[in-house]
């Protein structure tokens, strides 16, 4: 039987690639935790390497650079994820077998947010 995604994948006649089934995977887990996210498009003006994903999870900055199989980030995205580790923010490389871990960072980065909020509640007492 197949998925709401794959059924729009073959209604309008593209197959979901390797590395597409990941970020749809990524996409899910963001949107189960309410993690404001998008798809850079550079179309030529932006930057060359920019991460798949962007995202703000409880306030801090998140790149996810999706790979499928045995690929790796090219210079040029392995350039960007240390930039953005560098400013401050996270930035990693994830393939479909590191999905479950993915579901534990949104839980930690929601827990560090709220423990966080608690000392600044209690700190203001």
């Amino acid at each position: 039987m197949l998925d709401i995604v794959q059924c729009k994948h073959y209604i309008m006649g593209m197959a979901a690639t390797p590395e597409k089934k990941v970020k749809d995977k990524v996409v899910a887990i963001l949107k189960k935790h309410g993690v404001y996210y998008f798809f850079p498009a550079t179309y030529g003006r932006g930057r060359s390497g920019v991460p798949d994903i962007i995202c703000c999870v409880s306030g801090h900055f998140l790149g996810i650079e999706c790979k499928a199989g045995k690929a790796v980030p090219t210079r040029l995205q392995e350039r960007e994820l240390h930039t953005i580790r560098m400013a401050g923010g996270s930035a990693f490389v994830i393939r479909e077998e590191e999905i479950p871990l993915l579901e534990e960072i949104m839980v930690d980065y929601i827990r560090e947010k709220s423990l966080t909020r608690v000392k600044a509640q209690n700190h203001a007492r």
